[in-house]
């Protein structure tokens, strides 16, 4: 099953990659589910039941075909949101850290950085933007003081989600700033939609990556995860109750731009695609801020 975000209602994904239609659920289900996403989240265990005895060629009669420009977050205010780094060892060798034994770091992203799957980011005024392609996870059911074993239970889907990250502001003053360098607007797009576990082949397993204008900048697999989604979930239940709707970001494989000698980054006019095998893509066009080249050319002298 596929449940897309689209203008703020939640859809059903019917049809091949470029050719997606979607019937909104509230009308499918006579309003008994819907009409938006969190409120899926809360009854995920009474809606994807439903989901399952629906008659789906019958749904899609009544399909409309998805633009992409109105799709957002597949769960787009969540109580908690977790971001873990240094997940997989080569991204923490390219990070200079060693790889973690234990738990590794966990941090937020704040919700006014989610954004949908297709986006123009304005990247912050003297700032190192880097990518970060993420297997995203969605809570569907509570969890607390879980085991491993339970964990896939307890998740009521994958999505794709890019952990754009301003190195400057990250890593300025005494300790990293993460919260905040990974939270500037749009710096957390995902989607383009919600899958849930059952459609993938090796839901252990799936393929994700990057690229800058068509560039290779990350391709790796989940299997590599240090900690894999399920030890993930189990371990964070430990600390914290885990909510229906809580949003997770797994961490990135190496080849981020800060890993790279010489260093990249993002700049002014790029464009980002990333995808996981599976799930589908996104993609993030790049702008400067509204002004950014009349206020260089006043420091130059060049006009006035």
């Amino acid at each position: 099953m596929r449940i897309a975000n689209l203008n703020e209602r939640a859809v059903l994904v019917h049809g091949d990659a470029g050719t997606e239609t979607g019937v909104d659920v509230a009308v499918a289900s006579g309003g008994r589910f819907g009409p938006d996403l969190p409120s899926l989240y809360d009854r995920w265990e009474s809606f994807a039941a439903w989901a399952a005895e629906a008659d789906v060629e019958r749904s899609a009669e009544g399909a409309v075909v998805i633009d992409r420009a109105r799709l957002a977050a597949p769960s787009p205010a969540p109580r908690q949101v977790f971001a873990v780094g240094l997940n997989y060892r080569t991204h923490a060798a390219e990070s200079g850290f060693d790889v973690p034994t234990q738990l590794p770091p966990v941090f937020t992203k704040y919700v006014s950085s989610f954004a949908g799957p297709d986006t123009e980011v304005v990247l912050p005024p003297g700032g190192d933007v880097d990518w970060e392609i993420e297997l995203v996870a969605v809570i569907g059911r509570e969890a607390r003081d879980i085991d491993d074993e339970s964990a896939w239970d307890h998740i009521a889907g994958l999505t794709a989600g890019q952990d754009l990250s301003e190195r400057v502001s990250q890593l300025a003053g005494p300790a990293p700033q993460f919260g905040l360098g990974k939270s500037f607007a749009g710096f957390s797009p995902q989607g383009p939609w919600l899958v849930t576990p059952d459609e993938l082949p090796d839901r252990d397993d799936v393929e994700l990556g990057c690229a800058i204008d068509g560039e290779e900048m990350q391709k790796g697999r989940t299997r590599d995860l240090l900690f894999p989604l399920p030890k993930l979930v189990a371990a964070l239940s430990r600390t914290v109750t885990l909510y229906p709707g809580d949003v997770i970001f797994t961490g990135t494989p190496a080849g981020v731009g800060m890993g790279r000698d010489p260093r990249r980054f993002l700049r002014a006019g790029e464009r980002l695609d990333s995808w996981i095998e599976g799930i589908g893509e996104l993609h993030q066009t790049f702008v400067d801020p509204p002004g950014a080249h009349a206020a260089v050319s006043d420091e130059k002298g060049t006009l006035s």
